[in-house]
């Protein structure tokens, strides 16, 4: 698989390490000061040495004794000048380390909280696996430049100056030396050009690599159950070994490119020593110059070596830079208006024209219901005719895509953000548990008395089974609850919602693991509550169903009937084959 190299790669690669700039003003400026300091500290080194050299070393030769004070002078300047250098050293590093590690918390912070503003159905459309790594790896990519960017920014003071005292030193030298720059600039483009492709499929893969091991941890169960270890192995290791390739592609061009820029200069000042050397024997220039101008060549390794670590990352960070924005300009988000839900008990509930489709399959066909304030009303339907999507719309999680829902008579669009989430609870079909206590699964980090934690416990039917383990509300349940049975888990996930005394509460087949008897309790219990929640459950059971005010029968994504248990069983043939179902599978198969 090929991809195409994003546009201008150095251009927008500048343009990230400009944002980066904008935002961490101080830090790299910090930095770019040790930088600078470290790039004039070297240059200093050149007059330095090359004075030692005209004013120490040649005239000690030449009397054939070296005098102390000139060893002590030249002693002294030589470590003033390393003293100032190893400060900029220190300035440059902690700078461009800071600066890097808070604009990737930044950024990891700023992608999680995007996360959590896009409605459902764009998290519907996203494998886990793609989201972990944007907020990881190519948050990451980003920002790898950032670690050399400072030295790079410091130095270009250190390749100016140099290039301008090799240029008064000896024109003819600096021209000579001069033409491993024209090198630099062509292998650096086509450097950018190769490893660009190479760069976005890595990163690609980095997110497939990651969404298949998400997606084998959660369906470990499932694996094992059914022998799959072997093809899920194979599945992770075919896309694992497409990852190590291309990065073993970009290992090779970076082992090519990384020696290349390292030599040119080494070179340079081969052939500056070769021309200088004659023009020494010449008389044109004395011993200390041509000290002094091969030592300045040597200056330049530094400055093209830190500017190549720079061009090194920016094709990986143009990627990840793409990829982060995906996330942080994605659109979708619900809106909100600024309406407030002033009730104390059970919302009324209107559902008008409701429709909703899952790419070109449309699930709902207008839709309409209407749910009285303290009222239980039981959604029945055949699998497939829109039962869970509707639970999702009449708490928000997503907008039909026509009509409207109400709770208390104002357009869910129009509230205020967090007054839906204040208002209802949905209890879903599959159960979520942290790897936390029992305490912190119900609370969910609220501050919420204990007893109020018992008191939704109790009326999920969930306090027993509590109160036998080890550490009660303190027992730590395991990732995803694995040391609980379904039915404990259902019943976890209701008390943690009614802890919170919703006004409307919405169970999603949420006790279908939990015994028809215990089943039957709870909702007995939610009616008789004080609270006066609206509830709206999806049912099977005919039990749980004749507990229910009123039954609403949906089927192909409409509302085929509506009504008592009892009169839609006498007049729906349709509702009366469904609910009857699993008693007469029960008979047949015990006849």
């Amino acid at each position: 698989m090929t991809t195409k190299p994003p546009p201008g790669v150095l251009r927008r690669g500048f343009g990230v390490l400009w944002v980066a700039v904008k935002e961490q003003p101080r830090i790299f400026t910090v930095a770019a000061v040790g930088s600078f300091v470290f790039a004039v500290t070297t240059i200093g080194q050149a007059y330095v040495f090359g004075a030692v050299t005209d004013r120490v070393i040649v005239p000690s030769i030449e009397r054939g004794e070296a005098e102390t004070s000139a060893l002590a002078l030249a002693f002294l300047a030589i470590m003033l000048v390393a003293t100032l250098k190893v400060a900029g050293i220190i300035a440059r590093r902690l700078g461009a380390g800071i600066m890097q590690y808070r604009l990737q918390a930044g950024y990891r912070q700023r992608v999680t909280r995007r996360y959590l503003t896009l409605p459902f159905a764009w998290h519907q459309r996203h494998p886990t696996g793609e989201l972990l790594s944007n907020a990881g790896s190519d948050v990451e990519a980003t920002w790898s430049p950032i670690a050399p960017f400072p030295f790079a920014v410091g130095v270009v003071v250190m390749l100016v100056g140099t290039l301008g005292l090799l240029v008064v030193t000896d024109p003819v030298l600096a021209l000579v030396g001069s033409v491993v720059f024209p090198l630099i600039a062509w292998l650096t483009v086509v450097y950018s050009r190769r490893m660009s492709p190479l760069m976005t499929r890595a990163q690609q893969l980095r997110g497939e690599v990651s969404g298949i091991a998400h997606e084998s941890f959660d369906g470990a169960l499932v694996v094992k159950t059914l022998g799959r270890e072997t093809s899920e192995t194979e599945r992770f290791t075919a896309k694992a070994h497409e990852l190590r390739d291309t990065m073993i592609r970009v290992g090779r061009l970076r082992g090519l490119f990384d020696p290349v820029i390292e030599a040119l200069p080494s070179l340079g000042v081969l052939v500056v020593l070769l021309v200088g050397t004659a023009r020494v024997g010449s008389g044109a220039i004395d011993a200390g110059q041509l000290v002094r101008v091969a030592y300045l060549f040597t200056l330049l390794a530094f400055p093209v070596r830190a500017i190549g670590w720079v061009l090194n990352e920016l094709p990986r960070s143009v990627v990840g830079w793409d990829r982060v924005q995906r996330v942080l300009t994605a659109s979708g988000s619900q809106e909100h208006g600024d309406a407030r839900l002033t009730g104390a008990r059970g919302a009324a509930l209107s559902v008008a024209g409701a429709r909703f489709a899952y790419g070109d399959a449309e699930v709902l066909h207008g839709v309409d219901l209407e749910v009285a304030p303290g009222r239980t009303v039981a959604v029945v339907g055949p699998t497939g005719s829109g039962k869970s999507t509707l639970a999702t719309l009449l708490v928000r999680l997503v907008d039909p895509a026509q009509g409207v829902v109400r709770l208390d008579g104002t357009d869910a669009r129009d509230l205020a953000a967090g007054e839906v989430a204040r208002a209802a609870a949905l209890v879903p079909q599959s159960t979520f548990l942290f790897d936390d206590t029992v305490r912190g699964n119900v609370t969910l980090g609220a501050d919420v008395p204990d007893e109020d934690v018992w008191a939704a416990l109790r009326l999920a039917q969930a306090d027993g089974f509590v109160a036998a383990l080890g550490s009660g509300l303190d027992t730590v349940v395991g990732e995803r609850g694995t040391t609980l049975s379904g039915g404990q888990r259902q019943r976890l996930a209701l008390a943690r919602a009614v802890v919170r005394r919703p006004r409307l509460l919405v169970l999603d087949d949420a006790t279908s693991a939990v015994d028809p008897q215990v089943e039957q309790r709870i909702l007995a219990g939610l009616r008789a509550s004080d609270a006066g929640s609206t509830v709206v459950v999806v049912a099977y059971r005919q039990a749980t169903i004749a507990l229910a005010d009123e039954v609403v029968f949906l089927d192909r994504g409409v509302v085929a009937d509506r009504g008592t248990h009892a009169a839609l069983s006498a007049r729906s043939a349709g509702y009366r084959d469904l609910v009857t179902a699993y008693e007469r599978v029960t008979d047949e198969v015990i006849a």
